[in-house]
């Protein structure tokens, strides 16, 4: 078994209960091969997860920044998207302490992307059981809130799908459309890939667990092939 006790020093939290901390990291491969394990998935700490730091992140930019809705909104996605939580969990180490199966511990590719920053909510899930809101409210300024800065200057936050519309509109006079060209996988881990046209043109294709992160990724992708970024 992991060591979680190094996990909870280098936080600088002490779980009251250590099987709450460790189901953060379960993942639903590691029950298939380890069926009698006394520990459900992360997948329901994940959903709270989930809550809390929308609700976190959310009062913050509220809080410190008079900005419109649109513009908050915008922020917001940018500082709890997949890419930014994976970045912050493989900043805490959390990748050495994952729970999976044979077969996804091999995969260091997107899929575990996906997984690290799931397990970053699930944690935040876990967390906030144990510790309660402002423990919760602490360790996300100091993880996410405080990355608003750099995501501001090198203008992440600005929306891919709204940039290439407003971009496409005004260049060529053509509004995009989405197409997803392929998914597959079961439903809690479905897999899309998603083109976007200009007309009859397919500028880009991208992949997502979802249709709207896979149009996000197509759009990114469309900005950088048409150099319109």
């Amino acid at each position: 078994m992991k060591d979680f006790e190094q996990l909870e020093k280098d936080l600088n939290v002490n779980f009251n209960n250590k099987d709450l901390l460790k189901q953060a990291f379960c993942h639903r491969s590691y029950l298939n091969e380890n069926p009698k394990f006394h520990l459900a998935h992360n997948e329901r700490l994940e959903f709270l997860g989930d809550a809390v730091l929308e609700l976190i992140v959310t009062e913050y930019l509220f809080g410190n920044y008079g900005n419109q809705e649109g513009e908050l909104t915008n922020w917001r996605a940018a500082l709890v998207n997949t890419l930014s939580l994976a970045d912050t969990a493989m900043a805490l180490n959390f990748g050495d302490y994952l729970l999976l199966s044979k077969g996804e511990a091999k995969d260091t590719g997107k899929a575990r992307q996906y997984i690290l920053a799931d397990t970053f909510e699930a944690f935040l899930g876990s967390l906030y059981l144990d510790q309660g809101l402002e423990v919760s409210r602490e360790f996300i300024g100091k993880h996410i809130s405080s990355k608003l800065k750099k995501i501001l200057e090198e203008g992440t936050h600005r929306d891919a799908k709204s940039t290439f519309q407003e971009e496409a509109q005004e260049r060529v006079k053509i509004t995009p459309t989405y197409k997803v060209m392929r998914d597959w996988g079961p439903d809690h881990e479905k897999n899309f890939i998603v083109g976007v046209f200009l007309g009859k043109e397919k500028v880009a294709e991208g992949d997502g667990l979802s249709k709207q992160e896979a149009e996000d990724s197509a759009a990114r992708n469309a900005l950088e092939a048409k150099d319109w970024s």
